[in-house]
């Protein structure tokens, strides 16, 4: 039996990615085997079915889990508080509580300067990055009140140290930075842990964005101290199961910083 065995845990974008040599390839899918691991049910968003469907095969068959799958996208034009509202109302009429939500999900325009930035193109990084976060937190608040559970979201060294093309995804991050420790603040007296994470893990995304971009990705990514960059179930995922535990209570608030091997850096 593991730890959140019988807990709700809620992961935007968290459907399955594999790198080019088949390991996990996203930050999310990371997170979700993590907890699969530890007997946590788990909700995941995202925009693409296929990948939401085939993470739910995979660890309900690996882990004897339950997976929701919820088709979920924040974005500029849409319904949102609706949209939010849905994957919500889907999780407590299936599993009735929500203990730990995590805001992964994220999409930008990276490599594309400020100059040429679109409105459309910041418009993404800020609607599924900072208002996902947003609407998610307020929808599920009266959840984690009632379960005393723990908020866990991502924010980037991109905000941290002003990245060069990143500025709509710098900006959605540094939002979600301070949107994180106002969080902390207020619903601190309601039991509720609210921690930010800030990643280097190896992914496809980032995989795809040497490859895209191969300049823009040899002056913003560098190769930790430890020379690896970090597992996105192993390190990632399992630090994200510590943020939750009772253990790390006290640590409410504060950005830990994770680069590949090196553990946790508030």
């Amino acid at each position: 039996m593991g730890y959140f065995t019988g807990k709700t845990v809620m992961i935007t974008g968290g459907g399955r990615s594999v790198l080019s040599d088949g390991r996990c390839g996203s930050i999310g899918y990371g997170i979700a085997t993590a907890y699969a691991k530890e007997g946590a049910n788990l909700v995941i968003t995202g925009r693409n079915v296929k990948k939401l469907e085939d993470a739910k095969e995979e660890l309900e068959r690996l882990y004897g889990i339950r997976v929701l799958p919820v088709q979920a996208d924040v974005s500029s034009g849409a319904d949102n508080e609706a949209v939010v509202q849905n994957v919500v109302k889907q999780t407590i009429d299936t599993f009735g509580r929500i203990d730990v939500l995590i805001n992964n999900a994220q999409a930008s325009a990276s490599g594309v300067t400020l100059t040429d930035h679109t409105t459309e193109q910041f418009d993404l990084a800020l609607y599924s990055g900072l208002y996902a976060a947003f609407y998610y937190m307020k929808a599920c608040h009266p959840y984690l009140k009632e379960a005393k559970g723990s908020v866990i979201n991502f924010a980037s060294g991109a905000g941290l140290f002003g990245n060069f093309g990143q500025c709509a995804y710098a900006a959605a991050k540094e939002g979600i930075r301070g949107l994180t420790r106002v969080a902390a603040t207020e619903w601190g007296p309601d039991g509720i842990n609210v921690n930010i994470v800030c990643p280097l893990a190896w992914t496809a995304q980032l995989e795809n964005f040497e490859k895209a971009y191969p300049e823009a990705f040899k002056q913003n990514v560098k190769m930790p101290p430890a020379g690896h960059y970090g597992d996105a179930e192993l390190e990632i995922g399992r630090v994200c199961v510590q943020l939750a535990s009772p253990d790390f209570k006290y640590m409410s608030g504060e950005t830990i910083t994770l680069e590949g091997g090196m553990g946790l850096r508030p």
